[in-house]
């Protein structure tokens, strides 16, 4: 079972992080909540209103974006073109979509490259043209999935201070990610999880000395 009974609730303007071993779960969340997968018990709801059963697209109209683990940018378009792609979503035609999308780009400091082919881009570059994919479907609620991987630590810190500014223009945020100086530093809230079940949640003061997770990470070894 890839989730069993994970249960948790987001507040409006909050960064929520979702913690947890390589293969706890976390993606798999996150296919559940867009309906990138079905489920097969319980449900997500969203401001009271249930999601199961709807299409990955109306999830996405209803204010709910995200972005993928593993970055795969339609690379011979350039990188302007990739955001309008997501900008189609909620504009209502090409002109409308290309100015969502450079409103996108300049927000993620990217409007630089925006005639460059999004295959010519660093990782770095790559891993903010998602988000800027998601930004420009005006989302309400963000899903972040490991943006931080390969990036070095001025790149770390870019992106932590990109996180809070879009969190500081009103979307909320559930993040899921590996570097610890990343995750503890921007969420107001942990929720943790291994094998596919909740270990702990809490302020990230608690689930970091929280036995059970340091156990997930480091072993039993740790505590004998």
């Amino acid at each position: 079972m890839a989730v069993n009974s994970v249960s948790f609730q987001v507040e409006r303007g909050e960064i929520f992080g979702l913690i947890g071993p390589n293969g706890a779960g976390k993606t798999t969340i996150f296919n559940l909540i867009n309906q990138f997968l079905p489920l097969t018990s319980g449900d997500i709801l969203l401001e009271g209103k249930s999601l199961n059963g709807l299409k990955t697209h109306q999830i996405c109209h209803l204010g709910i974006g995200r972005t993928f683990q593993v970055v795969k940018p339609l690379k011979r378009m350039t990188a302007l073109d990739n955001v309008m792609a997501s900008a189609l979503c909620r504009a209502r035609n090409f002109k409308e979509a290309e100015r969502l999308a450079h409103e996108s780009l300049e927000f993620c400091n990217l409007l630089s490259q925006k005639g460059k082919p999004a295959r010519s881009l660093s990782i770095a570059e790559r891993k903010r043209l998602e988000i800027c994919r998601a930004l420009a479907t005006k989302p309400e609620l963000l899903l972040l999935d490991e943006i931080a991987a390969g990036l070095n630590p001025a790149e770390l810190d870019e992106a932590i201070a990109l996180i809070q500014r879009i969190r500081d223009h009103g979307v909320t945020i559930i993040i899921v990610e590996h570097i610890m100086k990343v995750i503890m530093s921007i969420s107001s809230r942990i929720h943790a999880i291994n094998y596919g079940e909740t270990i702990a949640e809490g302020i990230p003061e608690e689930v970091a000395s929280n036995r059970k997770v340091i156990e997930a990470y480091l072993g039993k070894e740790a505590y004998t």
